[in-house]
């Protein structure tokens, strides 16, 4: 097995399976500050994890979604995960669209315990947004051991420099 595949398996141990996942998701303000350069902009969501994608239900008008579609790289943090890196934000449209129905039940068993509480369905606003993961870094045991991983090109890096 590969250190990428070894990555994966981390990876999917600590998020996978279904999880209810919390991550900071941050996105490029679509101001600029008083200096005229891009601002982060940072909140946490709820998301679920699966091949290399993060899936987050939102609300298609939300702050994020805007920011999404003038820049889509985003950058995330698993809290309590050792787990964060960068990926491209796509909108894959209303939740109750056909094309959305695994991924959309899926999501609905992973957040089952609030998931009616903070969506409308019946509003095609209400959509699933996918985070396709493109780098990371998986830290093991505080820092003993950390993967670099491209899974663009599916390689383990170092720091950028693919080993």
């Amino acid at each position: 097995m590969s250190r990428y595949e070894e990555g994966l398996k981390i990876i999917e141990e600590r998020c996978g399976n279904g999880k209810d996942n919390v991550i900071s998701l941050a996105t490029i303000a679509m101001e600029s500050n008083s200096e005229d350069k891009s601002r982060p902009y940072v909140r946490e969501v709820d998301a679920l994890y699966e091949d290399g994608v993060f899936y987050i239900t939102t609300w298609a008008k939300s702050t994020k979604m805007q920011q999404i579609a003038k820049n889509p790289e985003v950058a995330f943090a698993v809290s309590n995960g050792w787990f964060s890196g960068n990926g491209i934000g796509e909108n894959l449209g209303w939740v109750l669209e056909p094309k959305n129905a695994e991924i959309r039940a899926k999501l609905r068993q992973a957040f089952a315990e609030w998931y009616d509480d903070a969506n409308n369905e019946n509003s095609e606003n209400c959509i699933i947004l996918a985070i396709h993961i493109t780098k990371a870094k998986v830290i093991v045991d505080h820092g003993a051991d950390c993967y670099y991983m491209d899974f663009v090109n599916k390689v383990e890096t170092e720091e950028g420099r693919i080993i």
